[in-house]
């Protein structure tokens, strides 16, 4: 090991974990085997969890290998994130944005086609809303 002269190292002087018996294959598990203490990203939020910046350790395939997901260590999971009320505030906001006809002021409880279509479906052709999927504006 080259030294500046003090007896520290060059460079940042941190070690690398080098596995010399790794060869390079990533373990992989089918469907429900899985073993304890490994979760998926939706299995983490279920508890939750989040990955917490950890790598995956392991991949589980099923459908002859077409779906994958990767798995997380769950005792390195770290709880999730909860969001403020200003930014729950915002993202209502956004998706009010998204919901509301401009035309009849309706806010849905879906998403209204406003780029292609610019309304509600019953502003745009008569096709009548049910009344349970929407909620009329307070004004």
């Amino acid at each position: 090991m080259r030294t500046d002269g003090t007896g520290r190292p060059y460079g940042n002087g941190e070690l690398v974990d080098i596995d010399l018996y790794d060869d390079g294959s990533f373990p992989e598990f089918g469907f429900k085997q899985a073993p304890k203490g490994l979760a998926t990203r939706r299995q983490l939020r279920a508890m939750n969890l989040s990955p917490g910046g950890q790598e995956p350790v392991a991949q589980l395939t099923w459908r002859s290998g077409r779906r994958m997901a990767w798995l997380y260590r769950i005792d390195l999971a770290r709880p999730k994130r909860i969001p403020t009320l200003a930014q729950e505030q915002a993202l209502d906001r956004a998706m009010a944005a998204r919901q509301t006809c401009p035309e009849c002021s309706r806010r849905y409880f879906h998403c209204l086609r406003l780029k292609t279509v610019g309304s509600c479906e019953e502003c745009f052709d008569g096709t009548p809303a049910h009344p349970g999927s929407y909620i009329t504006s307070a004004a």
